[in-house]
């Protein structure tokens, strides 16, 4: 363990409530996904509204991107953060009452997946913005990466425990949930009281536009996140997980709790490999060949019909789009002022949520167009498309050498 590793541990008391309040949320959501996806599944059948739930878990992102950014720029961090995780408690504690007697219906379940999208959006730039201020700058770094470590490591064990519970009842989910929840807004209250951000001058309408204008204004910014959002929008085949383990696999909720779980086995792997060997020469050819490796992976998957090889390319798949993410994610670390950090963040986050819940809703889509395994292949063969046309779109960000550079 490093030195700064230790000095976090032994004397960054807010940091380590953060750190547990963070695992627990991550941990709460992952299990809540699995428990959705099944519970949709067993209820309709329908490939169709597994994506509708991705798409109404996105739609808060976009119908609030102006506000996400800006009241975590605005308001108290913690508290913010902490009124979204209760929310996304009282979610899990609404499913909970559902199956315990009044039951779960399709319709209460899209209304569910879009307040836990609209408690996500203002929750993402929140936390984002929250940790700098918990530690000092020297011991920043490590924070990240303790950070990044454990939700990593809770993304691998949260949808396979899951999905274990599931198995059992779907109680042995939601209740576990709703407690981790509650849990983690306890923790984020606890953090200390920082001083108020700074009051934002000019018409209020510039300051809600300034994340998007500034990601605009940054090519390479602009083109990796983008970049990163068509790719998984287009090879993103999470939401379909439930019929691949159903009905091609052949394997129950367990099973879906450890497909959901490997590609954070391979992400988790990546970090740790790109933390001993990080990437220092031709960060743009490395970026690129990784979304082509996981729209390759993605083809792979939809191809495959054995439980093991599926959890083998999915692993694969993990790895890749960790590579796009420590690029991206650098990008917008280095290149950003720390007083718009949270509306940044937003756009950001906007970009990520449109390439997960929105890509959900383009595979649902599509599988109900064309079936589960075609929808999967074309995503990937899409995502191939789309890494060779953005390498001519932003040619700079495809022959960029360095990963750290000064700004312009």
């Amino acid at each position: 363990m490093s030195t700064h590793a230790k000095l976090l541990l032994r004397h960054q008391r807010p940091f380590i409530k953060f750190w547990f309040a963070r695992v627990f949320t991550a941990s709460s959501f992952q299990m809540l996904a699995v428990a959705i996806g099944w519970h949709m599944y067993e209820l309709t059948g329908s490939v169709l509204d597994l994506g509708l739930v991705g798409l109404a878990e996105f739609f808060p992102r976009l119908l609030f991107i102006l506000w996400t950014g800006h009241v975590a720029d605005r308001f108290d961090r913690r508290r913010v953060a902490a009124l979204c995780q209760g929310l996304q408690g009282l979610i899990a504690l609404a499913l909970v009452i559902g199956v315990g007697g009044l039951g779960v219906t399709r319709e209460m379940i899209f209304v569910l997946a879009f307040l836990l999208g609209t408690a996500r959006a203002f929750e993402g730039p929140a936390t984002q913005a929250l940790l700098p201020s918990l530690v000092p700058a020297q011991l920043f770094p490590a924070a990240v990466a303790a950070s990044s470590s454990a939700m990593q490591t809770a993304t691998i064990v949260a949808p396979a425990l899951g999905g274990l519970l599931f198995a059992i009842g779907p109680l042995w989910v939601y209740g576990p949930v709703a407690l981790l929840f509650a849990l983690a807004c306890s923790l984020m209250l606890s953090l200390p009281k920082r001083p108020a951000p700074p009051k934002q001058t000019g018409p209020a309408m510039d300051n809600l536009l300034a994340g998007m204008r500034f990601v605009r204004s940054r090519p390479d910014i602009l083109g990796a996140i983008s970049l990163d959002m068509f790719a998984v929008l287009l090879g993103g085949a999470t939401a379909l997980l439930p019929v691949f383990a159903k009905d091609i696999l052949l394997t129950g909720p367990w099973g879906l709790g450890l497909l959901r779980s490997a590609p954070a086995v391979g992400a988790l792997l990546m970090s740790l490999w790109l933390a001993r060997y990080p990437i220092n020469k031709r960060v743009g050819r490395v970026m690129f060949a990784a979304v082509g490796v996981f729209g390759v992976a993605t083809i792979a998957f939809g191809l495959s019909t054995s439980f093991w090889l599926s959890m083998a390319v999915l692993v694969v798949l993990g790895a890749a789009d960790m590579i796009s993410m420590v690029i991206r994610g650098a990008f917008v670390q280095l290149e950003t002022p720390d007083a718009m950090r949270g509306r940044v963040s937003a756009v950001n986050g906007l970009f990520i949520g449109a390439s997960n819940q929105l890509g959900e809703f383009e595979s649902g889509l599509t599988a109900h167009w064309f079936g589960t395994v075609p929808a999967v292949v074309i995503g990937g063969v899409g995502t191939l498309i789309v890494t060779g046309v953005w390498m001519r779109l932003f040619p700079t960000l495809a022959n960029r050498d360095q990963l750290h550079r000064d700004l312009d």
